[in-house]
């Protein structure tokens, strides 16, 4: 991922925290016949491995199945809104400034593995149930379904295992720009009506805990 400096996130808390938060990825596997892309939810096991693992799973039909060894790449694309030039002070004053998009962006770098072990497929589809329903007011668990429902669907799937051998952040969120420039952007996007503009404005005043990016 081309990432200049100003824009680079290293810091493990940060990545491991921005895949939590995001939790749906698109992963990415070569293979002899060409690439094979699944848009699936990935849970993060932090302390397994220097940069963690992810963990998710794939129908049995899905050919990623099958992808077990193969090298991959698991995406996960934060908050992301369009940039207007009119936004920066140069506008009004030598007019020199092109749009951009400023968005937050994990790549996680690894070899693909497959199991189809029921009891790790059980425990596996627990976490992610527990995850994803800690929101809830009324979390619903797996053990609610009838037991023959998760077995049938325990059958059709396969479990995906990523150790991550290398971790990739990019919070392009305007630190290139001066004070003056960001906080035109700031207004730019407070302005605007949808979610991904208000969610960018967020992220960047949480970049350095106030109203300007650091």
């Amino acid at each position: 991922m081309y990432t200049p400096t100003a824009f680079r996130e290293a810091r493990l808390p940060e990545l491991h925290a921005a895949i939590d938060a995001i939790a749906f990825a698109s992963l990415i596997s070569t293979t002899a016949t060409g690439l094979q892309v699944s848009h699936i939810p990935l849970l993060l096991a932090p302390e397994e491995g220097a940069c963690g693992t992810l963990y998710g799973h794939v129908a049995r039909a899905n050919a990623h199945a099958a992808c077990s060894g193969a090298s991959s790449l698991a995406i996960f694309l934060g908050p992301q809104a369009y940039i207007s030039a009119g936004w920066y002070t140069g506008k009004q004053t030598h007019g020199r400034e092109v749009p951009t998009w400023n968005y937050i962006a994990v790549h996680a770098h690894g070899t693909l593995e497959t199991f189809d072990d029921p009891a790790a497929l059980r425990r596996l589809l627990v976490q992610l149930t527990e995850r994803h329903e800690r929101a809830m007011p009324q979390p619903w668990r797996l053990d609610e379904a009838p037991v023959d429902d998760i077995d049938r669907n325990l059958a059709a799937i396969t479990g995906l295992r990523l150790p991550i051998d290398r971790l990739e952040g990019k919070w392009k969120l305007s630190q290139n720009r001066n004070e003056a420039d960001r906080e035109g952007v700031l207004y730019g996007l407070d302005g605007m009506a949808d979610e991904g503009s208000r969610t960018m404005a967020a992220a960047m005043r949480a970049a350095n805990g106030k109203g300007t990016v650091r």
